[in-house]
């Protein structure tokens, strides 16, 4: 029954490492925002820099369908 147990646990780890990292190594944590539709980056950097109060860093981008995808950590102050 351990054993299943600790299986089970493992499988649910797996399926979480195919998202962005939660930290940087420097300790920031990441965020990731989904945008649709406008053909261009503009709407996610918005978000980003609405939730960072300016400056972020870009740490990936992708696009599935219509909808944007970026990963960013917000500058250190």
């Amino acid at each position: 029954m351990a054993t299943a147990a600790a299986l089970s646990t493992l499988a649910l780890l797996a399926g979480c490492s195919s998202g962005p990292p939660l930290f940087l190594s420097d300790g920031r944590p990441t965020t990731q925002v989904d945008c649709s539709g406008t053909g261009s980056w503009d709407s996610c950097e918005q978000q980003a820099r609405a939730r960072c109060g300016g400056a972020f860093d870009s740490l990936g981008r992708s696009v599935e369908g219509d909808t944007r995808t970026l990963v960013f950590a917000c500058q250190a102050k």
